[in-house]
């Protein structure tokens, strides 16, 4: 085969490839897609500015991508160097004084700066925000966590660990207004303007609802949600997902991604999707491909 031809087919794929996602960039027209943002992808150089590529297209195609990002190995990374113990229970860290401000230094200071100056880089316009800014995440603290082994609720004391108590998105509506993707620390601050760690997803999820997102992606560090044979289940309904943490199926970290994907859905957001971020250009696969890559999670399936 002669080159010319080589490169016609290689042409007529991409053609074809552009032209079977056009039905996908329809559904998403003009639609909030809120994607949080994390784990290894996050610290991979290769699949740090392929993510940007991605959510600068997203943007161009008429999707409006909010990005929430995490950042728990930065800080512990952090807390190492400046020799502060840390600690986790029930998988959030115990987070004093000390912790929080160095918390709020990493995440809203070098992680997020990381991500917006990649999305400028790739063409977007792209501007950082604490959840501190224009009291976008308000927080309470959290004093209860739930025990997957016992299935009950126990009185905790985590230090500056919060949960959302409410979202003010009024900001977030006006960047989008101005084609601004707004990049979003989980740090909330509460009435009495003390400064809590906020879970990303838990956050990614509260914002999602308030923004009335069609979409939440929580890429993360493994294929989605599996079943006691490893294999990958590509949809869930609340209710099965419910059962399947009931059964032990599902257990670990990944029931407090569950519920976040329970809260939100029923939250009114319409599917939210558990999705390995490891995979390139995972995040065009789930939105403009028929089967997506992870696991669909949505109040009836």
């Amino acid at each position: 085969m002669s080159e010319t031809n080589t490169t016609t087919d290689m042409g007529l794929d991409r053609a074809k490839v552009l032209s079977e996602a056009l039905p996908f960039m329809q559904r998403y027209d003009k639609r909030t897609v809120v994607v949080k943002y994390g784990g290894h992808a996050m610290g991979d150089e290769a699949l740090a500015a392929s993510f940007a590529r991605d959510i600068v297209l997203l943007k161009q195609s008429g999707i409006n991508p909010i990005v929430v990002h995490g950042g728990g190995p930065q800080i512990g990374a952090m807390l190492k160097k400046l020799n502060i113990e840390s600690s986790f229970s029930g998988g959030l860290r115990v987070t004093d004084k000390a912790t929080v401000e160095v918390v709020e230094m990493v995440l809203a200071g070098s992680i997020n700066g990381q991500i917006v100056s990649a999305l400028n880089q790739a063409g977007g316009r792209a501007v950082g925000l604490s959840g501190k800014d224009g009291n976008l995440i308000m927080a309470r603290k959290v004093d209860h966590q739930h025990d997957p082994d016992s299935n009950v609720e126990n009185a905790v004391d985590l230090g500056f660990v919060g949960e959302p108590a409410a979202i003010n998105p009024e900001i977030l509506e006006t960047m989008i207004r101005s084609d601004i993707i707004p990049v979003i620390a989980p740090i909330g601050v509460s009435a009495e303007g003390d400064t809590y760690n906020i879970n990303a997803d838990t956050a990614a999820g509260a914002i999602a609802a308030a923004t009335g997102a069609k979409r939440l992606l929580l890429l993360t560090d493994v294929r989605g949600v599996l079943d006691k044979q490893g294999n990958l289940m590509t949809g869930l309904s609340v209710e099965r997902a419910r059962a399947l943490m009931a059964d032990g199926t599902i257990s670990g970290g990944m029931i407090p991604k569950l519920e976040t994907c329970i809260d939100a859905v029923s939250d009114g957001v319409e599917a939210v999707v558990i999705l390995d971020g490891r995979v390139p250009h995972a995040v065009l696969l789930e939105l403009f491909t028929a089967h997506g890559v992870g696991t669909l999670i949505q109040f009836k399936s």
